[in-house]
């Protein structure tokens, strides 16, 4: 740890990264550990005078599984085309398209067939309530996630990421190409079709290779990645149950199977997105070694985009107090759970302690260990979400 905390406030907050990480350990989606990071959530609620809420949902175990499905059948099609006749070579377009459909879905974070067949297992949400003191006129929510992820080979360095995401782009456009070859070679029967298309089962493969690695790794403990946003979320609640907001009611909210495209927050939406009066969100990841970042765009092929009222908010803030040293970052080949709140019609923004060229800090590595935490960085944190919360009760 670079420094000793100079505020009780911190100290708290790195009680609660600790107990995750260091008590509990690697907490991965549907697992005991999870399970175990989330009671202890409930308990730490209940210990402020809180009366949380635990709901339980059902998640893919893997966010791995949907794409090795994907490539091998991307490869079995690539193996059925060239055989005896068009409907072989129809059955191995449609494949194709369906599997081609279904990869845009799970990256836009829609239901899709993929989410309809992988290995399911039981997951939780924990989260509180904190009312106002006052008139009740709008709600804000506060997001961190539970769950930590695999170590994979392709995790292993900012260069390796770059790496990988590059080569997915470039599978995902090759996959795009056999899906439109097929169709017409289906019509056509051109004969170099089939070769054409021999990069994308070279690809295909690749991909499987990767994701069964992926699968086979240990799971990180997640000192940064996240439970040094689960920790915010839990230390902000027992300030505000200490002193509530004056119009805005707030959902201290740490969920459950975010590794696996957020299976969670989607749950805690619609479960309670209609119970909720002008909602907006504060989303945690990686807060604890850099930063402060706010997330201005992120997404994996797709776009999403943080709401610019509060976009505009946090740049007004960081100009007046140059001295937290908060800057706008993006995110390219991940997501955070600002998707499922766009998803949900509620404005939000992510807090990201990515550096200022973009890397993640320990992202998904076996070195995400509590000793990695920076106080001084946190206090920074900690000091601009209060000054945002305080802002946003008071209507910005």
């Amino acid at each position: 740890m670079t420094d000793q905390p100079s505020k009780p406030i911190i100290q708290t907050w790195l009680g609660h990264i600790r107990a995750l990480s260091v008590d509990i350990g690697p907490r991965g989606s549907t697992t005991k550990g999870e399970r175990q990071g989330a009671i202890y959530c409930l308990s730490a609620f209940q210990r402020i005078g809180l009366k949380p809420v635990l709901d339980t949902f059902f998640s893919a175990r893997s966010i791995f599984h949907p794409h090795l499905i994907s490539s091998l059948v991307m490869l079995a099609a690539f193996i059925l085309y060239p055989s005896s006749g068009p409907v072989m070579a129809g059955s191995a377009a449609l494949f194709t398209i369906l599997i081609l459909v279904s990869e845009m879905l799970e990256l836009g974070f829609r239901d899709n067939l993929l989410r309809r067949i992988v290995p399911k297992g039981q997951s939780q949400n924990v989260f509180a309530v904190i009312p106002p003191s006052g008139e009740h006129r709008q709600d804000l929510v506060l997001i961190g996630h539970i769950d930590s992820q695999r170590t994979p080979f392709i995790f292993r360095s900012p260069g390796m990421v770059k790496v990988y995401q590059d080569f997915t782009t470039y599978a995902f456009i090759l996959f795009i190409a056999q899906a439109v070859l097929y169709t017409l070679g289906t019509f056509f029967r051109w004969g170099w079709v089939w070769y054409a298309t021999i990069p994308t089962a070279i690809c295909a493969l690749l991909l499987a290779l990767i994701c069964i690695e992926a699968d086979l790794s240990p799971f990180t403990r997640g000192a940064n990645d996240n439970a040094s946003a689960v920790g915010l979320v839990l230390t902000l609640a027992e300030q505000l149950a200490g002193v509530p907001l004056q119009h805005t009611r707030v959902y201290c909210v740490c969920t459950g199977c975010e590794e696996v495209n957020h299976y969670g927050a989607a749950d805690f939406f619609k479960r309670h997105r209609d119970e909720m009066v002008d909602p907006q969100a504060l989303v945690f990841e990686l807060v604890g070694c850099a930063g402060p970042g706010w997330l201005t765009q992120e997404g994996i092929v797709i776009p999403f985009h943080s709401d610019p009222e509060l976009v505009r908010l946090v740049e007004e803030l960081s100009a007046q107090h140059p001295q937290w040293g908060a800057y706008p970052v993006q995110i390219k080949g991940g997501n955070s759970e600002l998707v499922d709140c766009i998803g949900a019609h509620v404005p939000a923004i992510t807090l990201f302690g990515l550096k200022r060229d973009g890397e993640a800090p320990y992202w998904h590595q076996k070195a995400d260990t509590f000793d990695k935490m920076n106080p001084a960085v946190m206090e920074n944190t900690h000091t601009l979400t209060w000054a945002m919360i305080q802002r946003i009760d008071r209507g910005q």
